[in-house]
């Protein structure tokens, strides 16, 4: 299965949530404010967020009178156009160039950080080539660096641990150490989810990134937070929080298939200007995709 049949898969139940759009164009009048209200209406449903809803209408008005559309699919188009120019904030590809490179995960427990690690390692290895190395960084959690393990079999990567309890910058020195010495492309480090306070956790994210500094300073950094779709806009505001402290460099989206407010892509464009580089589709190992924005858009409106 190729990747926009992936994606517009995955989008199933987002796409039922704006099939209206498709009756709305169909019955299109440019001077119409029932238009605009009904589709104003539909963004919001599918977790655009209000000020994004009112923000895609003006810029809808404006297009509207600029190139005098007439039809429905006059109107279609300039709502696609806009939508996928809302998603160009930055570059969705990894940015990997230097051996070893560091991917930093961050993300609250529960939004399946791990599995994404594993299957971030398997697409690395399988489809660039490149020797990978998890790091169990995550040593709070009872059970995370054995479940970590299990996918770094799976994805055939190495992998680095300590006891549970032990300190994590600790254990992303020894991962950083084992990835010169055996000469690995890709570093992935698992980090802790919540500890005791939001201030501890991300004084141990910046003591991680001290270490990283200090022992890779020219390498390629990209840290990514792992958010569930399906939490919609409480997901944003564990965004803003990452992204105040953690120098957060892109999104990877998970249980998009799960939700029916997949708008929520665009939300995060716009509020956080951070962009999305891979969205989980599914519960197999190639289900995690690169994101293309224009395919993106494409899959919403079939």
């Amino acid at each position: 299965m190729g990747f926009f049949e992936k994606m517009f898969g995955g989008l199933s139940k987002t796409r039922r949530n704006l099939e209206d759009l498709e009756e709305l164009f169909q019955g299109y009048a440019p001077d119409s404010e029932d238009f605009y209200d009904e589709l104003e209406e539909l963004l919001v449903l599918s977790d655009v967020g209000v000020p994004l809803a009112e923000k895609i209408i003006k810029g809808m008005r404006k297009l509207t009178w600029e190139r005098r559309f007439r039809f429905g699919d006059e109107a279609r188009a300039g709502l696609i156009e806009l939508l996928s120019r809302q998603l160009s904030v930055g570059d969705t590809a990894l940015k990997l160039t230097t051996k070893p490179s560091v991917i930093l995960m961050v993300g609250v427990n529960g939004v399946g950080k791990t599995t994404t690690i594993g299957k971030l390692a398997a697409r690395l290895k399988n489809e660039e080539g490149k020797k990978v190395l998890l790091c169990a960084g995550d040593t709070f959690r009872a059970a995370a660096a054995e479940q970590l393990g299990i996918w770094a079999e799976r994805a055939g990567a190495e992998f680095i641990r300590h006891e549970e309890g032990s300190d994590p910058a600790a254990v992303v020195f020894d991962g950083i150490c084992a990835a010169k010495a055996r000469g690995s492309d890709v570093v992935i480090i698992d980090t802790a989810g919540r500890l005791h306070n939001k201030q501890n956790l991300m004084n141990e994210l910046a003591k991680i990134r001290r270490v990283i500094d200090r022992e890779l300073p020219e390498a390629d950094v990209e840290t990514l937070m792992v958010l569930d779709a399906t939490t919609g806009q409480n997901g944003l505001l564990q965004a803003k929080q990452f992204l105040e402290t953690a120098g957060l460099t892109g999104i990877v989206l998970t249980k998009l298939d799960g939700t029916a407010k997949g708008g929520i892509v665009f939300a995060i464009a716009d509020e956080l200007q951070l962009p999305v580089k891979y969205v989980g589709v599914g519960e197999g190992m190639d289900d995690l995709i690169p994101f293309v924005a224009e395919d993106y858009v494409k899959a919403l409106f079939k």
